[in-house]
């Protein structure tokens, strides 16, 4: 393990994360969710997991923290905006299955694994809670999000054609069908090489 390796907080999603969440939504996505779609899941759906990533320094970002970077991206004209969250993301649990309904990371702190973490911690989450099947949508061109559920076990189970409103993109529906004890134990090790990476406060 390294010592830099940045140190965050996974915990639940409070009301007081949702302004923020919203505007990480309106980055990542063309179709974001509105407020009162977020006050609705923590508030009114009992079948919903909301969860965010916190820095654990604050609202300091890993290029932030890093001069030298901070310096490089001033000279190319990229203005980063200090951020209290990294990451969110949500499932619903519905009989035995549970859905991933939307998972983000901040663009100032894509490609540390942040995404996998998000991933990683639903799906213990649904196994913990009896699910017999995880299912999400993903864009059909979103290769790089289709290989991280791939490495996850999530396979195409079907096609929602038009399903993205901003450009009528097809959406691939996969899942994840068996969550016995060999996935188990494959999702620990997952786990474990993510904590090579990073240092994960682990308050859900």
């Amino acid at each position: 393990m390294t010592a830099d390796r940045p140190h965050v907080i996974l915990r639940a999603m409070t009301m007081d994360d949702i302004d923020e969440v919203v505007e990480m939504d309106r980055l990542s996505f063309p179709t974001p969710w509105p407020a009162r779609t977020y006050r609705y899941e923590l508030l009114d759906n009992d079948r919903s997991m909301m969860q965010v990533i916190q820095p654990a320094n604050g609202s300091q970002d890993i290029h932030t923290r890093n001069g030298l970077n901070g310096w490089w991206d001033r000279v190319r004209g990229i203005e980063r905006i200090a951020s209290e969250l990294a990451g969110y993301s949500g499932m619903w649990h519905i009989g035995d299955e549970a859905h991933v309904s939307t998972i983000a990371v901040h663009p100032n702190w894509r490609g540390l694994k942040l995404g996998e973490l998000l991933l990683w911690s639903m799906v213990r989450r649904a196994i913990r809670n009896n699910a017999r099947l995880v299912t999400l949508e993903v864009r059909i061109s979103n290769d790089l999000a289709q290989n991280l559920y791939r490495k996850y076990g999530f396979e195409i189970m079907g096609r929602r054609n038009g399903y993205y409103r901003d450009n009528h993109e097809d959406a691939y529906m996969m899942g994840v069908t068996s969550l016995d004890q060999s996935y188990r134990d494959q999702l620990v090790e997952y786990g474990k090489a993510l904590a090579l990476s990073l240092k994960v406060s682990d308050r859900l």
